[in-house]
């Protein structure tokens, strides 16, 4: 089974880099990108992803604003936040509205993969 993937994230350099990781693995398509937290809405709408690969801080509506509307709106997708930030209130607050995981920026590109996998798998 393909996993669908959505990146959001205001950076785009940071994006091109995901995208060009995640398309190593077989099981694993990028099928859009959003560079904010109202993007994230209508692309997710419109492309139904699996997994939403989302930055908390995005200018506008940012990533934990996004995750509530986001599970809210659209059954079965699942969130992980993919951050910076290391406070623990921001990623409890995540969590409380929805994502299903959080993985560090400083990650291992294959600590992502395996979050990605295991986010998709509830």
């Amino acid at each position: 089974m393909t996993i669908r993937i959505l990146l959001a994230d205001d950076h785009v350099l940071l994006r091109a880099g995901l995208r060009a990781l995640l398309q190593t693995g077989s099981d694993l398509e990028v099928v859009a990108e959003a560079s904010d937290g109202n993007q994230v809405l209508a692309l997710a709408e419109q492309y139904k992803p699996d997994v939403v690969v989302m930055d908390i801080s995005m200018p506008g509506c940012g990533g934990i604003e996004a995750t509530q509307l986001l599970t809210k709106t659209i059954p079965g997708v699942n969130v992980l936040i993919l951050t910076l930030h290391e406070d623990s209130s921001l990623l409890q607050e995540a969590l409380r509205v929805g994502a299903s995981g959080y993985i560090l920026k400083r990650a291992l590109e294959s600590e992502l993969i395996n979050a990605i996998r295991a986010v998709a798998r509830g």
